[in-house]
């Protein structure tokens, strides 16, 4: 948290488009973001329960479907559903539409089917982009998350790490980061099983960093 702003100081910001998860949902930050010229996609979730209410409670069901698409990958099939509503009275800075993105997901293996609902915020006017632009956008940020965050998170269980004192959560972190990254660079896409391969040999580490 503390560190969005000097860090967006050494980038040139003009006309970008950032787009954040919901830990940066945060009304400094967007004021930041528009005094430097980008715009916003903004996750909203309930850990901003007032600003989540207003966005919910917008009548989606009269807001007519702007953009769908179907995938077929990994052993399920994927529909998202985006729907985009212009708005000047959401306590945000600088917000002028919300959007609605449904993602229904179904198991091919065993039929399960999740039903998932994502409220985003932007600074972007229906002019500044279409609602192709704007779902191309959305899963890009969600291609990071899967990419990294979901692996730290699922397959490194980092939520459940009993390391929180000290710089020793950032060392971590940043050593979880390292393996992803390096088995990645190798051509795994699956973390889980190049970890269990590489946990077998203590010297596939080794040469997994170039050292033997």
């Amino acid at each position: 948290m503390p560190a969005f702003q000097p860090l967006l100081d050494t980038i040139d910001l003009e006309d970008t488009v950032l787009t954040t998860d919901a830990l940066h949902t945060q009304h400094a930050h967007r004021a930041y973001l528009r005094t430097r010229g980008a715009h916003y996609l903004a996750v909203v979730k309930k850990n901003h329960p007032g600003l989540y209410a207003q966005v919910r409670k917008l009548p989606w069901a009269e807001i007519p479907l702007e953009h769908r698409t179907r995938d077929k990958a990994h052993h399920r099939v994927e529909i998202r559903r985006l729907k985009v509503a212009a708005v000047r009275h959401l306590d945000y800075p600088g917000a002028r539409q919300a959007i609605q993105v449904v993602r229904w997901r179904r198991e091919l293996s065993t039929g399960k089917l999740t039903i998932e609902r994502v409220y985003v915020i932007t600074s972007l006017d229906i002019y500044d982009a279409t609602p192709a632009q704007l779902a191309a956008w959305i899963r890009g940020h969600w291609g990071i998350e899967n990419l990294l965050h979901h692996v730290r998170d699922r397959t490194f269980r980092e939520d459940e790490s009993k390391v929180r004192t000290g710089h020793l959560p950032r060392t971590m972190a940043g050593l979880r980061n390292l393996a992803v990254s390096l088995f990645r660079q190798n051509g795994e896409a699956n973390i889980a099983a190049a970890l269990r391969h590489t946990s077998r040999d203590y010297h596939r580490p080794l040469s997994a960093l170039g050292l033997t």
